[in-house]
């Protein structure tokens, strides 16, 4: 399964790519989409940057389902508003092209990764280094993104543990999965 995360931001929106296989993570790529060469009061324009920019990393590396960051409310309103429409463009991107979303809060991601939901940026990135076996410190937004698509993959394995544990998933769940696999095909 590949996995998309995304850390929206209105000037920045970071993205990371991993791949999971079992319990193995595999890194595949990861960056960001910049929106700063536009002018701050070209909302619509540096929406579409983001829309489009994520389209493009969906048909280059072509995931199988996405994980997008949950807006906190942050001490300025204007600035919550603004983040909440950049992770709308984000999120639509996602979900035009079919791609199942899922979403976690930035506690949750650092809980996942770190092991502690208020650990800072250069821990996250750090341990995103080690858990992907990466050379280097990836960016802050792509080390975030990457948690996100980190904390996915491990809520993922977790709830199919649980739902093999139940019996949930049986064949008709295989069937659905292989129809969905088989349509999405690389």
């Amino acid at each position: 399964m590949r996995i998309l995360g995304i850390d929206p931001g209105l000037r920045t929106t970071g993205f990371g790519l991993v791949d999971v296989a079992g319990s193995e993570l595999t890194y595949v790529a990861s960056g960001t989409i910049s929106t700063t060469k536009i002018e701050k009061d070209q909302l619509p324009a540096r929406l579409k940057v983001l829309f489009d920019g994520i389209r493009e990393v969906m048909a280059r590396y072509e995931p199988d389902c996405a994980s997008v960051e949950i807006v906190f409310v942050n001490v300025n309103p204007q600035s919550t508003l603004l983040l909440g429409q950049a992770r709308g463009a984000a999120i639509t991107a996602l979900v035009a092209s079919d791609l199942p979303v899922a979403e976690y809060t930035a506690l949750q991601m650092k809980q996942a990764v770190v092991g502690y939901g208020r650990a800072d940026k250069t821990q996250i990135q750090e341990m995103v280094r080690r858990l992907l076996a990466l050379p280097g410190l990836p960016g802050p937004d792509a080390a975030d993104a990457l948690g996100l698509a980190i904390t996915h993959a491990h809520a993922a394995n977790s709830i199919a543990r649980l739902n093999q544990a139940k019996g949930i998933g049986g064949a008709q769940n295989q069937t659905q999965k292989a129809a969905y696999k088989a349509g999405r095909s690389r």
